[in-house]
């Protein structure tokens, strides 16, 4: 059965022609920005703005800061196991909270996808891709060993939340993360 990517759902959205007054300096910076990404100034200031109502206005309202990776690759060096799984204690009720702020309720689907707009807004390389009714769960995070195990510990733990008997296959390496579960072929977190 071939491997393929879960799409993110593709609506037809309305759209809305807009005009909004900048500096100068920011309409220069945007322009350099879009060249430099190959993509339409449009594109660029959509996918901005996307980001921003997905995270951004939220990140400080749950007390998200931005840390430098170098420090995160620093103290995942450090963290022994019982460590780690007294943040992931911690963490648990924390994103449930998170979720039902940002997304209205908690279920695995919100979740999911709340958890993959934290990836997108901090730089992680995540990827969901499906073979049969199998789900591949990809995470990309360049921090070590220990990230990874955090990475798959605390997947394990939300997912063992919503479905405490499913078994999970998961595949780590230093630097990335790999959970496959079965989901059915026609789960899609986009879609709740």
């Amino acid at each position: 059965m071939p491997v393929k990517r879960q799409p993110h759902p593709t609506k037809h959205e309305q759209t809305r022609s807009i005009s909004y007054r900048l500096p100068e300096y920011i309409v220069n910076e945007l322009e350099t920005e879009a060249m430099q990404k190959e993509v339409s100034q449009n594109v660029l200031v959509k996918q901005i703005l996307e980001k921003y109502v997905k995270w951004g206005r939220f990140a400080d309202k749950i007390g998200i800061i931005p840390v430098p990776k170098e420090i995160l690759r620093i103290l995942g060096d450090e963290m022994k196991g019982d460590e780690i799984n007294k943040i992931i204690d911690i963490m648990i009720p924390l994103i449930k909270d998170w979720v039902m702020f940002m997304k209205g309720n908690y279920d695995l689907k919100r979740a999911i996808e709340a958890l993959e707009d934290y990836m997108r807004a901090s730089g992680m390389t995540s990827d969901h891709r499906t073979e049969g009714g199998i789900h591949h769960f990809i995470i990309q995070h360049n921090l070590g060993i220990k990230w990874s195990l955090f990475t798959e510990q605390l997947l394990k733990q939300i997912f063992h939340q919503f479905l405490p008997g499913l078994a999970m296959n998961c595949k780590t390496t230093s630097n990335t993360t790999i959970i496959s579960i079965a989901l059915g072929s026609d789960f899609n977190e986009h879609v709740y």
